[in-house]
């Protein structure tokens, strides 16, 4: 998952390394942290209920215990955080990283565009879900807590997120310092309860011998392989890992995994593990029991603050992935709201929040218990593990210079596991997996949609611009000139703007200076500042300018001119004197071969819907000038 906190580079430098630790606890480990809320539960009370018995529960806790290991410790922790695209993570930083690898073999970097999108895709469905099941989760803790009051859970839990969904705009900085704080005292308290029930049967220490995971699905079969749906719920969130890598650091990450986050959860599974066998009946309620029934107020509360944490983590997140997408050319441009005046990481986007909370409150209401909800929960988890695995042993392959049968064994074994799971969840489908896979679809048509149809747009403006050479060649000295600088937009790197054949065609004007401006995206999370504007002078009066920013990084045209020094520009900024010209293209489905109907009209519908180019660059209202244009496609 993402985190609460994007893009922290600067704030990295600053921070001491205690504070980074504190920090990737109440952020990066929300989402798995809260799995002891239902994953347990869900494999003795939900649609396929285990027998509480020795066999069943050392069973399962082995399953948990080494699915962990092999998922979160050995694959993310020791494999996948190796795979750093300049300190960043992510499925699409991992993506940009692999296509650069791949870039001399197109058919395999195809492949690996459309799983790296597709993962991307998934996650919109784990946004929605995680904050649903998350916060219902913590609140059916009433059930224990104050009987009386669990007919009002699912009222509750809307509640409760509607409030979360409604503050995001004022941004998590507000909030952010204590984050840490709640989730260190949420895992002391998860290691507090298992060591508590733990001594009620000591015996379930036996699971950590993976031989009981063996025999439980020899014994069981089928049924047997229907429990992994729930135990893969006890790893949701550990994509976070790596997705927040280059927020904090591997090693702050990994230390809060070691020191604290694993020996937590573990110690508080093998204690639900023991009240299942001391009490079977507490099965329905199972984490809320281990607390004394004093303690069962404070803990509801705890619960919810912490499933609250892990639910910003991941609307956070879905701004980050919605803004990668938007800088690598896999959506259309949407307001972008910045939170924080120091860290540009903090974002907010109004379309994916209020759309994720109309989906979320669909959510509650439609599946009504934590249990329903936990049926649909695996399918867009093990999907996107699956991916990565597959794209992180290609990378090995062809980046890290993996040889060898122990390469092999390795990836191969924890691409097996991950099938396994995903096999799993599959069975889920008729219950609620079909949900994350339907989004998954949904979210990955228009990514794909927005980056064809804009390649077209681009061949065929491109295909009808006039060269650079011959429009100098041809332009005649008895031009109009007026002051001032004209800065007109593209998209293309070659050839003259529509904007500017239009404004001498129709304003038979030319100002005195001429810049063609591009903005280029690169597969890299940041761009150093004397890398971000470059300038060729095409004559005296002309000049085409490139400004160059990272798929995390804001697109700020005017502040990218302000700070380059007139020797990168060859003429002065000055913000007065600047005026900007855009091309308004005016999509419209046609007959030649391009898109299937329906996606030339999606096409055109986003287009239509996108946020203007002078607010997505920034430009000042006051100095813009739109010109229109119809693109056929």
């Amino acid at each position: 998952m993402a985190a609460a906190t994007q893009d922290m580079e600067q704030g990295i430098e600053r921070s001491s390394f205690g504070a980074l630790f504190l920090a990737a606890i109440g952020v990066v480990f929300g989402d798995i942290g809260t799995s002891p809320l239902y994953a347990m539960k869900e494999a003795f009370a939900g649609p396929h209920p285990l027998p509480v018995d020795h066999l069943h529960v050392l069973g399962v806790l082995s399953l948990v215990f080494w699915t962990v290991l092999l998922v979160v410790t050995v694959k993310y922790v020791s494999v996948i955080m190796r795979a750093d695209n300049k300190g960043e993570g992510g499925s699409l930083a991992l993506l940009a990283l692999l296509q650069q690898a791949v870039s001399d073999r197109p058919r395999l970097a195809a492949l690996a565009g459309t799983l790296g999108i597709f993962a991307a895709a998934l996650f919109y469905g784990d946004s929605a879900i995680t904050p649903a099941v998350s916060v219902l989760s913590a609140v059916e803790g009433l059930q224990v807590a104050a009987p009386a009051l669990a007919p009002w859970a699912v009222p509750l839990a809307i509640v409760i997120l509607i409030i979360l969904f409604s503050v995001q705009s004022k941004g998590s900085g507000a909030v952010g310092g204590l984050f840490g704080t709640v989730m260190l005292v949420w895992f002391a308290a998860l290691a507090v309860l298992g060591i508590r029930n733990i001594g009620q049967a000591p015996s379930v220490l036996a699971a950590l011998s993976p031989h009981w995971a063996f025999a439980f699905i020899a014994h069981d079969g089928w049924t047997g392989f229907l429990a992994l749906g729930s135990v893969v719920l006890s790893v949701t969130g550990a994509e976070a890992l790596y997705a927040d890598m280059g927020h904090f650091g591997r090693l702050p990450i990994r230390l809060a995994w070691y020191l604290l986050v694993w020996p937590a959860l573990m110690l508080n599974y093998f204690g639900q593990g023991a009240l299942l066998l001391a009490h079977p009946e507490v099965a329905e309620n199972l984490f809320f029991v281990m607390a004394p029934t004093w303690m069962a107020p404070a803990l509801v509360i705890l619960a919810t603050a912490a499933t609250v944490i892990a639910s910003q983590a991941v609307i956070s997140g879905a701004f980050s992935v919605t803004r990668q997408a938007i800088q690598l050319g896999y959506l259309p441009r949407m307001s972008i709201v910045h939170t924080s005046e120091r860290e540009i990481g903090q974002i907010y986007i109004p379309f994916v929040n209020w759309t994720l909370m109309l989906v979320v409150v669909g959510l509650v209401l439609g599946f009504g218990t934590s249990t329903n909800l936990a049926s649909a929960y695996g399918m867009a988890v093990t999907g996107t593990m699956v991916i990565t695995t597959a794209l992180v042993a290609l990378l090995a392959f062809n980046l890290w210079g993996w040889r060898g049968k122990w390469a092999w064994a390795l990836l191969l074994l924890l691409l097996s596991v991950d099938i396994a799971y995903f096999l799993a969840t599959a069975t889920k489908i008729t219950h609620g997996g079909w949900f994350p896979l339907a989004a998954g679809i949904a979210v990955f048509l228009v990514l794909t949609t927005w980056k064809k149809g804009r390649k077209l747009v681009q061949a065929k403006l491109r295909d009808e611009s006039m060269p650079i050479e011959e429009f100098l060649s041809t332009l005649s000295s008895t031009v109009t000139r007026v002051p001032g600088t004209a800065v007109f937009l593209t998209s293309a790197a070659e050839g003259v703007p529509l904007a500017l054949l239009h404004n001498l065609k129709h304003n038979h004007v030319l100002h005195e200076r001429v810049v063609l401006l591009t903005v280029k995206v690169e597969e890299t999370p940041t761009v150093p500042g004397c890398d971000r504007v470059r300038s060729e002078q095409l004559r005296d009066d002309v000049f085409r300018v490139t400004v160059r920013c990272g798929f995390m990084e804001d697109t700020d045209v005017p502040k990218a001119l302000a700070n380059a020094r007139r020797a990168d520009l060859g003429f002065d900024y000055e913000p007065l004197r600047f005026s900007y010209f855009l091309t308004r293209e005016t999509v419209v489905p046609s007959r030649d071969p391009g898109m299937e109907p329906w996606r030339e009209r999606l096409f055109a519908f986003l287009s239509r819907s996108a946020t203007t180019t002078a607010d997505f660059f920034h430009l000042p209202p006051n100095r813009v000038v739109e010109l229109g244009g119809h693109v056929e496609i």
